[in-house]
C-alpha cells in the first residue's frame, strides 16, 4: 500500500505557506518543512517532499517513499521522512565514552569511601568487561572514576556505523550491567536508585589522535586523582571543612600537592596504587594467553578475565593499570592499531 492523499488547500500567513491534506488532516509548514505531496493523477508512484517559498516553482528536496515490505504499511509511514541519518564517516576511530550522571550525589548517598573506593572502580571495570565481551569490534577500553571509553575500530561496520545505534547500545548494556552487578561489589549496600549515564560518540581520524585522546583521559586521572587525594587528606585527617580545603589548594601546582602530601602526611604520591593513579585499560588477551595473573617483563601485572581459554566466542580481557602516554605501552601492543581481525 502507497499513501494517498491530495492536498486541497494551500494557503499563506505572512511569508509561511501551508498545505491542507483532507483525508489525513495533515498541515505542514511548507517554508520550514515542506509539503507532502502525492499526485492523484499518478497513484502508487510513492511520494514527494517538496519545498515551495513564495513565488517559487515547486522542486523536490527529499526523497520517494516506496512501501516497506519489513513494516506494517499505512498512511502513516511518511512520518519515516523525518529520522534522519546518522552513519559515521569511515576510516575513523570510534570513541563512546560514556560518564556518570550526577555521581558525586550517587556515591555521597551509596557512602562511597573517599578520595577513592576501589569497589566502585572495580564494579566500574566488571560492567566495562561485559560490554567489551558483546562488541568485538572494541580494540581498547579506558576508564577512570564514573567515565569509561570504548573505541571501535577505524574499519568496523557494526550497525552500518550508525553513531546511535552504537552509543545507545553501548550505554545501556552498561548501565544494566553496573546495577545487576552492585550486589557483587556492595554486598552491605542496597542500591537506593538506579545509577543513570550518559554517553557520547567522538571520531578520531588518525592513530595519533586516538593515542592523544586517551593520553588526555589519563592525564585528566591523574590531575584529578593528586588533587582528590590532598583535598580528603585535609578534611579528613586536618579538620578542614571542604571550603577550607578547596582554598587550601587553590592555585596549588602539581609539585605543591606532592610536596603536601609528603611533608603533612609522609604519603609519596608515586606509591600509591597505580589503579588510583593511572585508572584501568582493558585490551583483548592474546591468542594462547591463559590463566588468571601473568606478570609482565617490567613487574606489572595483567589480570584475565572472561574464560580462561581464549575462545572466538568469548574472549578474555586483560586488566591493566599502567603507563598509555608513553611510547611503550603501544610498542607492547601493536595489534590494538592493526588491521582488524577477520
Amino acid at each position: 500500500m502507497v499513501l494517498a492523499a491530495t492536498r486541497t488547500t494551500v494557503f499563506r500567513r505572512g511569508f509561511q505557506s501551508w498545505s491542507l491534506y483532507a483525508d489525513t488532516g495533515l498541515r505542514l509548514n511548507v517554508k520550514t518543512f515542506g509539503t507532502l505531496d502525492f499526485p492523484s493523477d499518478s497513484p502508487r508512484r510513492g511520494c514527494e517532499l517538496h519545498r515551495r517559498s513564495p513565488g517559487c516553482t515547486k522542486r523536490t528536496v527529499g526523497r520517494q517513499i516506496h512501501s516497506s515490505s519489513t513494516m506494517a504499511k499505512s498512511k502513516f509511514e511518511y512520518v519515516r521522512l523525518f529520522e534522519t541519518e546518522d552513519r559515521l564517516i569511515p576510516n575513523c576511530w570510534i570513541v563512546v565514552r560514556i560518564d556518570g550522571k550526577a555521581f558525586h550525589r550517587f556515591t555521597d548517598s551509596h557512602h562511597y569511601m573517599k578520595p577513592n573506593d576501589e569497589r566502585g572502580l572495580n564494579l566500574m571495570t566488571r560492567a566495562a568487561q561485559n560490554v567489551m565481551e558483546d562488541f568485538k569490534d572494541i580494540v581498547i577500553a579506558y576508564g577512570q572514576s564514573d567515565e569509561f571509553s570504548f573505541v571501535f575500530h577505524k574499519n568496523t561496520n557494526i550497525y552500518n556505523r550508525r553513531g546511535s545505534k552504537m552509543m545507545t547500545n553501548v550505554v545501556s548494556l552498561f548501565s544494566s550491567s553496573f546495577t545487576m552487578l552492585w550486589p557483587r561489589y556492595f554486598s552491605t549496600q542496597d542500591l537506593q536508585y538506579a545509577p543513570t549515564f550518559d554517553a557520547r560518540v567522538v571520531l578520531y581520524p588518525s592513530d595519533q589522535n586516538l593515542k592523544d585522546y586517551l593520553s588526555w583521559r589519563q592525564a585528566d586521572c591523574h590531575i584529578n586523582n593528586l588533587y582528590n587525594t590532598c583535598f580528603w587528606k585535609l578534611v579528613q585527617e586536618r579538620g578542614h571543612t571542604p571550603a577550607q580545603a578547596q582554598e587550601r589548594l587553590k592555585g596549588t601546582l602539581s609539585s605543591d600537592k606532592n610536596e603536601l602530601l609528603y611533608s603533612d602526611f609522609k604519603i609519596n604520591y608515586n606509591n600509591l596504587p597505580e589503579l588510583f593513579r593511572k585508572g584501568t585499560i582493558l585490551i583483548r588477551c592474546k591468542e594462547g594467553v591463559s590463566g588468571d595473573t601473568k606478570p609482565t617483563t617490567d613487574g606489572r601485572q595483567m589480570t584475565l578475565v572472561g574464560n580462561h581459554v581464549h575462545t572466538k566466542a568469548r574472549p578474555s580481557t586483560v586488566v591493566l593499570h599502567t603507563d598509555l602516554i608513553g611510547k611503550q605501552f603501544w610498542e607492547d601492543n601493536l595489534d590494538i592499531l592493526g588491521p582488524r581481525p577477520k
